[in-house]
């Protein structure tokens, strides 16, 4: 799909900021489209063919092949909890940065942490319903195993460590998971101690994706509000400074494991 629908721009003579300004698309997703980094819609993969004038019987063809290659997308599975395309940007992404001064992070997060989470965020929920996300969180853990795995470099508040979720042996058992991903090597864990004081963190966790070739990075916040995708060259270079003095302040790796394992010796399992 990404192939085709590049070929087509080209043949008709539209440069990819031509293409996205006249399809109503930021000069990102083109991008991510062309290099199967994102799957569009009917309607945009509609809309593409109209401006590259593509015939109707061509046209068919390309929505019905968006339509399969869709199903290659293991989240589409679970598209009554997952919205928007964060999903698809954590699965295709080679480098994952996150600050998350609340909770553990979702690829670290247990079936019993994560249902307390759930749980608590959603009351209006039913126990089904719940059960539906707690299965859908653990399908993403999958992204962090396998040849393909993005190197994932999270930096945690040292109150996430100690505020307590569920029964101390749910935190304990939470506390436990993440002591192991911290040894693998993909993954890079600092915590940022409450000594810290003031920092540059405290307006609210984010995310940014990279994707190791001319795809730009993507940013990601998520509040009450909603979801906010972040895609702004000038914006997204912020974030990833703010991470990055954010990784100054926290504890090394070592450290943190360090900490980590202090702060669960605080639990006794039953």
């Amino acid at each position: 799909m990404g192939r085709e629908l590049r070929k087509l721009r080209e043949q008709a003579g539209l440069s990819p900021e031509e293409a996205s300004r006249q399809l109503g698309w930021s000069r990102s997703k083109l991008n991510r489209v062309e290099n199967a980094r994102l799957l569009p819609g009917a309607t945009d993969i509609g809309n593409a063919c109209d401006l590259y004038g593509v015939d109707s019987t061509g046209k068919a063809g390309l929505i019905q092949l968006g339509k399969d290659a869709g199903k290659r997308g293991w989240w589409t599975a679970y598209s009554d909890v997952f919205t928007g395309s964060y999903i698809a940007l954590e699965t295709e992404a080679t480098t994952i940065r996150k600050w998350e001064p609340i909770l553990i992070p979702g690829l670290f997060q247990n079936e019993d942490y994560a249902r307390e989470i759930i749980r608590t965020a959603r009351p209006a929920l039913s126990d089904v319903e719940v059960d539906r996300h707690v299965d859908a969180r653990m399908a993403r853990k999958m992204n962090l195993l396998g040849t393909r795995a993005p190197v994932m470099h999270a930096l945690i508040d040292e109150g996430v460590l100690t505020r307590p979720v569920g029964s101390p042996s749910v935190m304990a058992r939470q506390l436990d998971d993440v002591l192991k991903v911290v040894d693998w090597p993909n993954i890079i864990v600092q915590v940022l101690p409450l000594t810290t004081g003031a920092h540059c963190g405290m307006q609210g966790g984010f995310s940014v994706f990279s994707f190791g070739n001319e795809d730009p990075d993507v940013g990601y916040a998520e509040g009450p509000g909603g979801d906010v995708y972040i895609e702004a060259a000038d914006q997204v270079r912020g974030l990833i400074l703010t991470f990055e003095r954010l990784a100054g302040m926290c504890l090394s790796p070592e450290k943190s494991a360090a900490l980590i394992a202090a702060v669960r010796s605080n639990h006794d399992l039953p």
